[in-house]
């Protein structure tokens, strides 16, 4: 039986529905092109249903640019989105003191929370007590409501079990989880955990490929790349499911899953950003779809491939 979404009251408000992790388009020698991203931005913020946005997350190849690019996103978003749009920053350095001095500049830069991803060297061991001591810190420095960061399961130990999440959200700035475990019964298990502990944390589901799945079982919102693509689509699946109108929530699924399944499913996965891009050129909805050294272009096939899909 699918149950019904908690009544209390959310931390921050603003934490709640559709939010589009915005990519970051770059000129051919691999600056950022500001009009682009201005143009980029504007286009996906003032979409009705679009309640915020993600940046310098995955999709915004926040861990490839520089503090200074980093911060230039989030002016230039600022300036872009529309008054009230909620902007969540990506905190994705590998330091705990780069962390808090990255989450101090996008308080400054106008950000309305920090998204705290794991540093990619948990993931050849981590201690629990380390993990909350670094996301303190960082709640600390910035004075921002914090979002954590539930990562694949198949990331490993840069995915934190219920136990530690649960241990997280006992810190007070905690007022939201981007849920991208990428697993139904993970998302429904970590769900049901903190909302009976702390309803005021927003748990949005986030993992792109099964969000029919997830609104059903009950969402606060979501933190999707997928919404910087096709917004329209996305909003409709999740005002579907919000009203209990589950035959055009399918509906909407079956016109968002190809899509999902040939950006995030297909191999090698690290190449979801370099296809959000190709894609985004496809449409016309950017110029140039160059991607953020070490990451690599798309070859003509794998272009060709979701061409198919666009046009099916």
């Amino acid at each position: 039986m699918i149950h019904s979404e908690t009544n209390a009251l959310l931390d921050v408000p603003g934490l709640t529905g559709i939010h589009a992790a915005t990519i970051c388009p770059l000129a051919q020698d691999g600056a950022i092109d500001a009009a682009e991203l201005a143009a980029h931005i504007g286009d996906i913020a003032h979409k009705q249903g679009i309640r915020g946005l993600l940046l310098n997350g995955h999709a915004g190849e926040g861990h490839l640019l520089t503090a200074d690019e980093r911060r230039l996103v989030l002016e230039v978003a600022r300036n872009s989105a529309p008054r009230g749009s909620f902007i969540t920053a990506g905190i994705t350095a590998e330091g705990t003191g780069a962390a808090a001095a990255d989450a101090v500049a996008a308080a400054r830069a106008g950000a309305d929370a920090v998204l705290v991803f794991p540093p990619n060297h948990w993931a050849g061991g981590r201690d629990d007590a380390i993990v909350v001591e670094h996301h303190r810190i960082i709640a600390q420095a910035c004075g921002l409501p914090v979002v954590l960061y539930k990562a694949p399961l198949a990331a490993g130990r840069m995915s934190y079990g219920v136990d530690l999440m649960s241990r997280l959200c006992q810190i007070d700035q905690v007022s939201g989880i981007k849920e991208g475990a990428w697993e139904v019964s993970a998302y429904d298990e970590l769900r049901r955990r903190i909302k009976a502990e702390r309803p005021g944390v927003s748990v949005m589901a986030s993992g792109d490929e099964h969000l029919m799945a997830c609104y059903q079982l009950g969402t606060d919102g979501s933190q999707v790349s997928l919404a910087a693509i096709v917004p329209e689509r996305v909003t409709e699946l999740y005002d579907a499911a919000k009203a209990k109108d589950w035959d055009r929530t399918l509906a909407a699924h079956e016109a968002i899953y190809p899509l999902a399944v040939d950006i995030y499913r297909r191999a090698p996965d690290h190449l979801a950003t370099a296809r959000l891009k190709a894609l985004l050129k496809l449409m016309g909805k950017i110029t140039n779809d160059r991607v953020k050294r070490p990451m690599r272009q798309l070859e003509p096939t794998e272009i060709d491939a979701l061409r198919r899909v666009i046009t099916a």
